[in-house]
């Protein structure tokens, strides 16, 4: 069947035009890209995480290294004699130290399990010391706790310093000493030894 359009010439009707994408297609296409932002979504999420575990452990780091840093600067050498000098007396729990700890003596057994007061510490999301002893104040971000061991080959001139730092979140886990490093903690091995005049 023809069709006169005035002013033009004879246009024959036939099918509709077929260019178009069906509903389905559309339908097709909007899942794939549903299901793509979805994937990329989860993918943000899971960026977000792992910065902020990072962030969390390196911090977690530099607290464990500022306290073997103090550990390692009190006392312990020979005098000009080669009589042994060791400080006993230093209290790094507390900001600045006292004399009415322990210093460099042996750490009670499972120092680093548990909160034992003169072997704990407890820090602000700064960083910024906010107390000590076996519980845990009110707005601590992180805890610190080390211990002090003789070496068994070399009782009398060398001991050795474990530092453990975790966020105080995860104090509930299992404990600091434990074998399995948890997220966002930070555990530190060192020496000290004495060292002749």
């Amino acid at each position: 069947m023809n069709t006169t359009i005035p002013g033009n010439r004879a246009v024959e009707a036939g099918p509709a035009d077929q260019s178009g994408f069906t509903l389905i297609e559309v339908l097709v296409a909007c899942a794939i890209f549903i299901t793509g932002i979805t994937a990329l979504a989860s993918l943000f999420v899971l960026s977000i995480d792992a910065n902020r575990l990072a962030r969390e452990t390196t911090f977690s780091m530099v607290l464990a290294q500022q306290k073997m840093e103090q550990l390692r600067g009190l006392q312990w050498g020979f005098d000009v004699l080669g009589v042994p000098l060791s400080d006993t007396t230093a209290d790094t729990s507390v900001v600045p130290f006292t004399n009415a700890g322990t210093g460099l003596s042996p750490s009670p057994a499972g120092s680093l399990q548990q909160n034992i007061t003169g072997c704990v510490d407890y820090l602000d999301g700064r960083g910024a010391w906010i107390g000590s002893g076996a519980a845990v104040p009110r707005g601590a971000a992180y805890l610190r706790r080390w211990s002090i061991e003789p070496l068994p080959s070399d009782p009398q001139n060398t001991v050795i310093l474990h530092v453990l730092v975790r966020p105080v979140r995860l104090s509930g886990l299992p404990p600091g000493g434990s074998a399995v490093r948890l997220p966002g903690e930070a555990r530190l091995l060192g020496l000290k030894t004495r060292k002749a005049p």
